[in-house]
C-alpha cells in the first residue's frame, strides 16, 4: 500500500482544528454531554457506555433516547442497572426503543452490563483485569463479553468492524487533560493506543485530506487513520478525532 505523506501544512491545519474544537462547547449537542450530568466514577462509566451504545444515526433522534435512560435511572445509572431497575422501566417486548433496538434488546444489553459489574464490581475494574493495557485489547474483551452474554445486536460481535461507538467510548474514558473526555481510565489504558472512531464526518474529512482512499469503515481503516494521526499527535493521536470530526461537521 502506498505510504501517505502528510505535509507540514496539513499537520498544522489538523493541530489548529484540534485546538479549535476540543473545548467545553464541544459538549453541546454531543452524546459525551450525558456523562458529565452524573456524579461518581461508576455512574460516569455506565452513563458514558450507554450513551455510546445509542450514538448512531441522527442526533435529534438518538439524544432523546439517551436522555430517557438518564431520566429512568434517576441520575444514578450504576445503581439502576445493578438493582435491575431497567426491568420495571422497560417492557420485555419487541416494542421499538430506538431504530433497530427493541426494548427487549435494551433489557438484554443492561442485563449483560449488570452481569459484568456483578463479576468485576465496575466497568473500570473490568478494564483493570485486561491482560494487555491497550485500546485494542479493551475492544476485544468488551465485544467478547457482550457477544457471549447475548448482546451482539448492539455491541459488535468482534473487532473486525470499526467498532466506532466503542472507540468513542474509550476516548471519553481514557483521554485526560480534556474539557470533554473524562480520563477516568488514563492510568489503565495508554491513550497513545486509542483508535480513531470512524464517524461518517471523520471518514469524509480524511478522504478530502487524502488520508483515506475508501469510505469502508473497517478496523483496518481505523487503525490506518490512527497511525497517521500519531504522526501529527505522537502522544495523543485522538486529538485528531476532534480535528477531523469538528472540521467535518463544520462543512
Amino acid at each position: 500500500m502506498k505510504r501517505v505523506v502528510i505535509s507540514a501544512g496539513k499537520k498544522a491545519l489538523l493541530r489548529q482544528w484540534a485546538e479549535e474544537y476540543e473545548n467545553s462547547s464541544f459538549l453541546e449537542g454531543d452524546p459525551s454531554w450525558f456523562m458529565h450530568q452524573v456524579e461518581g466514577r461508576e455512574n460516569q462509566e455506565v452513563m458514558a457506555f450507554l450513551a455510546s451504545c445509542l450514538s448512531y444515526g441522527s442526533r435529534p433522534l438518538f439524544m432523546p433516547k439517551i436522555q430517557r435512560l438518564l431520566d429512568l435511572s434517576g441520575g444514578n445509572p450504576y445503581e439502576w442497572v445493578m438493582s435491575h431497575g431497567y426491568e420495571q422501566a422497560l417492557p420485555d417486548s419487541g416494542e421499538c426503543f430506538y431504530r433497530l433496538y427493541t426494548c427487549r434488546d435494551m433489557r438484554r444489553l443492561l442485563s449483560s452490563l449488570r452481569a459484568l459489574m456483578d463479576c468485576y464490581g465496575s466497568m473500570g475494574s473490568f478494564m483493570l483485569s485486561l491482560p494487555s493495557p491497550t485500546a485494542l485489547s479493551a475492544l476485544e474483551q468488551t465485544t467478547a463479553w457482550f457477544s457471549s452474554h447475548g448482546s451482539g445486536g448492539i455491541i459488535p460481535l468482534d473487532t473486525r468492524s470499526a467498532c466506532k461507538r466503542l472507540c468513542m467510548w474509550l476516548r471519553w474514558m481514557v483521554r485526560d487533560g480534556s474539557e470533554v473526555d473524562l480520563g477516568l481510565w488514563s492510568t489503565v489504558i495508554d491513550k497513545r493506543t486509542l483508535i480513531m472512531p470512524l464517524d461518517t464526518h471523520v471518514v469524509q474529512q480524511a478522504m478530502s485530506l487524502g488520508l483515506l482512499s475508501s469510505h469502508t469503515a473497517s478496523m483496518a481503516s481505523a487503525l490506518r487513520l490512527t497511525a497517521l494521526m500519531r504522526r501529527v499527535f505522537p502522544d495523543d493521536p485522538l486529538k485528531g478525532d476532534f480535528a477531523m470530526f469538528g472540521a467535518g461537521v463544520g462543512k
